[in-house]
């Protein structure tokens, strides 16, 4: 959670957790939960979501991802990502995909060019769930139409 404002609390995990699995009967598609294949252990999710928030560029479907720490840099993210953006244009046919995270999240941005995703630098925007003043409140745009 290190490009969040906040880490969540075990009520708001729950909330979290209860929305992912209402979306997958909602859109037929959701946040997959990730897991080692070597140990089956849990590293985090990475998948597709509809933004509950109004934003500059709605409606959008966006890929995420949120992976443990020790996770990061080995190349989990950019794999499974792979995966979905796959998912997302050839099963569910999806025209266009957007990634966004805080300016400053070098290893997202790292990883949305590494997919594919191309930066969208007038789609840049103030997170409207941010504070005025908080470092992490400028985000940027990605996105990837499919076939490109």
């Amino acid at each position: 959670m290190e490009f969040f404002p906040a880490t969540l609390s075990c009520a708001e995990t729950e909330v979290m957790i209860q929305s992912i699995d209402e979306s997958f009967g909602r859109q037929g598609f959701g946040l997959w939960a990730a897991e080692l294949q070597e140990t089956k252990g849990f590293i985090g999710f990475i998948g597709l979501n509809v933004p509950a928030l109004t934003l500059p560029f709605s409606p959008c479907v966006e890929i995420g991802w949120r992976l443990a720490f020790d996770c990061w840099g080995k190349g989990y993210a950019q794999e499974g990502a792979r995966a979905v953006l796959a998912f997302g244009f050839e099963t569910v046919g999806i025209k266009e995909i957007v990634s966004f995270t805080a300016i400053n999240n070098v290893g997202s941005r790292r990883v949305m060019e590494r997919i594919g995703m191309n930066y969208d630098a007038q789609g840049d925007f103030d997170h409207p769930k941010v504070g005025t003043h908080h470092p992490l409140r400028r985000h940027v745009l990605y996105r990837k139409v499919k076939g490109t």
